[in-house]
């Protein structure tokens, strides 16, 4: 599969993007890494620095000047948004590993910025997501603000993760969305249920994660820097599909709304990621579908799938939808039938 280069998609100053949407990314930086510590910033650094070895290392095979590719800052989101995605305390190739098949393989492999497909960033996720699920699925149940000593974290990340870690009391598998996938917790008590799980309205105390990417999302519209449609719509569908959901169970549950929204990944995706400019459908009405099939997705991977969060699976889902989208919207336009 190749993906013809689309100008369009990208701006003139791609640097000064890149530069806007890493400043954006600080607030929920800063509240993730009081959360997870010491553990936070070993995924965060090692995530990007071999995301910026995978690029230097594809540019030179391709005979580009690597240094000038490395000051787009392309890579260095790539890293942030994988190591944001990830748990501490987990085995330091695993977000090694995430990060050079998304920039060697989801990025280079079809032509580099501007050519890719898929989101390099969710490629490479979903890799090691189906891959060790295990260890993705292993979170500090109370925030850690750098309270375990880094040399004990550097212990566990450089010898293969939390290998003993049913011995830890503060260690959890089971997130609020995995039980409420689960049916465990039921719609209508879930504000008690959640008590012990979560701050107040999300889970697992994502909730303040959450809030701190909106803030950057807002600002980046803003700035103008990303559309509205694809992050309105990818919230307002998934909303739809929670509603609808408690409706037919009996009663509207407000919780729940609020679970799906600030419980998981949904902000981070809906501001950051679905927001691509190369992998997002080019056009307006192209992004209202490409958004709406995301939102939609992500509440059927939660609901029935086997994962408690979906964000990956339905973006590049909707990212091979991509060309048909543009193709039909095109096609709608023109009003002739005729897309070239």
């Amino acid at each position: 599969m190749t993906a013809p280069m689309q100008p369009h998609r990208l701006p003139s100053d791609t640097t000064q993007l890149m530069q806007t949407v890493i400043l954006a990314l600080l607030p929920g930086i800063a509240v993730f890494l009081y959360q997870t510590g010491w553990g936070g910033v070993l995924n965060l650094c090692i995530a990007t620095t071999a995301a910026c070895l995978a690029e230097a290392f594809a540019l030179r095979l391709r005979q580009r000047n690597w240094l000038e590719g490395l000051s787009d800052y392309s890579a260095i989101i790539t890293g942030l948004l994988i190591g944001l995605c990830l748990p501490p305390l987990i085995a330091w190739w695993i977000p090694a590993l995430a990060a050079a098949f998304a920039i060697l393989l989801a990025k280079h492999a079809y032509g580099g910025l501007g050519n890719n497909v898929f989101n390099p960033a969710m490629a490479g996720y979903a890799l090691i997501l189906v891959s060790f699920p295990r260890d993705l699925g292993i979170w500090l149940s109370q925030p850690d603000a750098f309270g375990t000593p880094l040399r004990f974290v550097l212990e566990r990340v450089l010898n293969g993760g939390l290998v003993n870690y049913a011995q830890w009391d503060a260690l959890t598998g089971a997130t609020a969305l995995d039980l409420l996938r689960e049916r465990s917790i039921s719609i209508n008590p879930l504000p008690d249920n959640l008590e012990n799980l979560s701050g107040s309205f999300g889970a697992k105390h994502s909730e303040w994660q959450n809030l701190a990417y909106l803030a950057g999302g807002l600002w980046l519209l803003h700035k103008r820097i990303i559309n509205w449609q694809i992050p309105v719509l990818v919230i307002a569908s998934l909303s739809v599909c929670v509603i609808i959901e408690t409706l037919a169970s009996g009663s509207f549950s407000l919780p729940a709304l609020g679970l799906h929204t600030f419980g998981g990944a949904t902000i981070l995706c809906a501001f950051f990621i679905a927001t691509d400019p190369v992998s997002a459908a080019a056009t307006k009405r192209g992004q209202l579908l490409y958004a709406g099939g995301i939102g939609l997705l992500l509440y059927l991977i939660r609901a029935y799938g086997g994962y408690p969060d979906g964000v990956a699976f339905a973006v590049l889902l909707m990212n091979c939808c991509v060309p048909l989208i543009d193709r039909i919207d095109l096609f709608f336009r023109s009003g002739t039938g005729r897309t070239s």
